[in-house]
């Protein structure tokens, strides 16, 4: 999952992808006369999104159109003489700005998956102008006045559990964002806010033009050895369709980019292709990233002070489950010593490899990935390309259906005919017995104007607060196409993945709440992943691996011999996974922690000081360097939050054991518990209670320990 706003509920109107805008179905009496963009979503399904429809033309007047009408609804509620009340205050909110969130949905897909010179040129003109109508929302004085007294006034007006929660939410959002400070602070969080749109707004588009105008090309096939005829075939056809038919053609995006430096025996090539990945946004020229990266961190720092808050990283954490930032990096550091230690192990090992070859290599981080699936062929057995003959895209995503089925009684049925923003989107029914509880679209694969990754997105948030509105979601990835009609292979990574995000998809799938603000995935950010990583662990279950995991030629089923050696392997080159993640969220904490409004901070030579203060092995980097990391300098989702993985695994590996104590991850009671307890609640329920609620006790944070392969110490 990737990105959100902290403006959550009815103000979520500059969500990105990964996050769901709320209010977003109205009422059926609602006019629908307003333009396509604006409209309510009408037809099947409880109203369906018009792609069709759309015209990128259309963005700037309907977003302009929503927010007046938005600012009727507001001065409506803001100057009422009644006293404030749920009903008349945060009833009406939730109720706000419904024809915007629609239209800021539409814009929000286009700016995540279509986003051609055309669309930057509108995002980079709107995003500033929808993050001052945020502040402009916040920062009304009237209204955070009614919210304050029915924020004061909750425990003795009878609300709901879910009432007060909501009221909780909307008052602690509201102050969180400075509603509550003189005029001249407030004046300069605006400027703040416009001037951060920009920046993220330009990071974005630096990242995206890096890996849509670098690539490396190959002439000569021999070139190619050590390649599999799946990812040749992907780069022939990457080749032809950007004009250069009859070489291959490694894009410079993660799916594109890791296979390849992988299994490609050449090590020039692949060191070639490793620079020009990890520098994406750091190459000295227009789409370099570094100034823009100081510049927010230094209004990051301005914004945390006006609003109270020594850094940044203390605003963000105030909001989460962690707290303050010693809890989240004690987490970090005590899970980092053990990593850092298995990953010089796992060196050692490779070396071993390169000096038993004579080759005269010293390990360096391009040879990493190669020399470690050596090592997992020497120790395992397991040769990945043999394994990825047994994960075709198709089956694995029917993999995701079934176990889905079991777990939570749900059917997947594909529909044609509906609207869609481009032609490789499919749609899928979801339905619970013979009642539909919403649609799921699926974007597998990668092309020009297209974050690169994978991440879940709203479209439209559950509800019944008014009328019953049924959730629609969807999983957005990035595989490299193949030759036409044949099936296309993944690797086991990939196929975690998509069980990954297509759990955030459930729990926006099977939310079971009435308002939207607190529905779905609007949890906590160091909650939000906990989900969707539990539903990892139905990947490797016999059940799924020995329908689905079946040979590309022969259909034959995944052997159970080759199944054995997968799970035998399972915590094999943790080390480098996990000093490659966490090398990234140490270093988002610390350079919020240490960012000033006086002073510039440098990215990469943090970079380079920071690791050096961790110990990081030199033959691993980042997962995300700092120009190209979009989580936490595209937009404030993860900023200072990027731990919020590692914290929610806690949860999550915890949660796993509670199946594995049953004998079954498909146990019936457990899986209902996990349900009910963990995926219908959305943020109806704070995250801590969500999951006692489900454990019947707190997180035993030496579950992602023994998950992992690392012992259990103390501290």
């Amino acid at each position: 999952m990737k990105r959100r706003t902290f403006l959550k509920g009815a103000l979520a109107i500059t969500a990105m992808s990964g996050k769901s805008l709320v209010n977003p179905m109205p009422a059926q009496s609602e006019s629908t006369t307003l333009g396509p963009l604006l409209d309510v979503w009408a037809g099947d399904h409880g109203g369906i999104a018009r792609f069709d429809l759309v015209k990128v033309s259309d963005f700037k007047p309907a977003l302009l159109k929503g927010m007046d009408l938005k600012r009727v609804e507001i001065k409506a509620i803001s100057e009422q003489k009644d006293k404030p009340t749920f009903e008349n205050t945060i009833v009406m909110l939730e109720d706000a700005g419904r024809p915007l969130n629609r239209a800021n949905r539409f814009f929000d897909i286009y700016a995540s998956t279509m986003n051609d010179k055309e669309m930057q040129k509108i995002e980079s003109e709107m995003k500033p102008l929808l993050a001052q109508f945020d502040d402009e929302i916040i920062q009304n004085d009237a209204l955070f006045k009614r919210i304050k007294a029915v924020h004061e006034g909750r425990t003795e007006a009878g609300l709901t559990a879910e009432q007060k929660r909501l009221v909780e939410v909307y008052y602690n959002q509201f102050a969180r964002m400075g509603a509550g400070l003189d005029e001249k602070k407030k004046a300069r969080l605006r400027e703040i806010t416009k001037r951060l749109s920009t920046l993220f707004t330009d990071f974005r588009h630096h990242q995206l033009a890096d890996e849509e105008e670098k690539f490396l090309v190959i002439e000569d096939a021999a070139k190619l050895d050590g390649l599999s005829e799946s990812l040749r075939a992907g780069a022939a056809q990457e080749a032809e369709t950007r004009g250069k038919k009859g070489k291959w053609l490694i894009a410079n995006t993660r799916s594109a980019m890791e296979p390849f430096i992988t299994f490609v025996n050449d090590r020039e090539l692949r060191e070639k292709g490793w620079r020009m990945f990890t520098s994406r946004g750091d190459n000295n020229d227009s789409n370099d990233n570094k100034s823009t990266i100081s510049e927010i961190l230094k209004l990051r720092s301005e914004r945390a002070q006006l609003l109270g808050f020594p850094t940044h990283a203390h605003w963000v954490l105030d909001d989460n489950m962690a707290k303050t930032p010693d809890a989240a990096t004690k987490l970090m550091m005590r899970v980092w010593k053990a990593a850092a230690a298995r990953a010089r192990e796992e060196i050692a090992d490779m070396q071993a490899i390169a000096d038993a070859e004579k080759s005269g290599i010293k390990i360096e981080p391009w040879d990493y990935r190669f020399y470690a699936e050596k090592v997992r062929k020497a120790k395992y057995d397991i040769d990945q390309n043999e394994v990825k003959q047994y994960l075709q895209l198709d089956k694995i995503r029917d993999g995701m259906f079934w176990a889905a089925k079991q777990v939570f009684g749900i059917d997947m049925v594909k529909i044609d005919g509906l609207p869609v923003a481009h032609p490789d989107v499919t749609v899928y029914e979801v339905l619970r017995g013979d009642k539909q509880i919403g649609l799921w679209y699926f974007d597998p694969y990668a092309r020009v104007g297209k974050n690169s990754g994978a991440w879940m997105s709203e479209y439209r948030t559950q509800e019944k607060f008014k009328n019953k509105v049924l959730p629609i979601v969807s999983n957005n990835s990035n595989f490299v196409k193949g030759k036409p009609g044949e099936p296309l292979l993944i690797s086991w990574d990939d196929a975690n993945t998509m069980f990954h995000e297509f759990g955030h998809a459930l729990h926006g799938l099977l939310s079971n709440v009435t308002y939207p603000t607190l529905a779905g995935t609007n949890t906590k950010r160091d909650f939000v992943e906990f989900p969707s990583q539990v539903n990892e662990h139905w990947l490797p279950t016999t059940e799924v691996l020995s329908k689905f995991a079946l040979h590309y030629k022969t259909g034959e089923p995944i052997p159970e011999a080759l199944v054995a050696k997968i799970r035998k392997s399972k915590t094999f080159n943790q080390g480098f996974a996990t000093v490659e993640y966490l090398a990234s969220a140490i270093y988002d904490m610390k350079i919020h922690l240490a960012a000033t409004t006086d002073k510039t901070i440098e990215p990469d030579q943090f970079e380079t000081v920071t690791m050096a203060e961790i110990e990081c092995p030199k033959e691993i980097v980042m997962r995300h360097r700092p120009t190209h990391f979009g989580h936490i300098f595209s937009d404030d989702a993860y900023s200072a939050g990027y731990y919020a993985y590692i914290w929610a695994d806690t949860m999550s590996a915890d949660a796993a054991e509670a199946f594995s104590e049953t004998g079954s991850l498909y146990d019936r009671a457990t899986c209902d518990r996990f349900r009910d307890t963990i995926f219908s609640v959305g943020n109806s329920v704070p995250p801590d209670a969500a999951f006692h609620n489900f454990r019947g006790r707190e997180v035993d944070t030496n579950a992602i320990m023994r998950d992992r392969g690392f012992p259990v110490a103390s501290g």
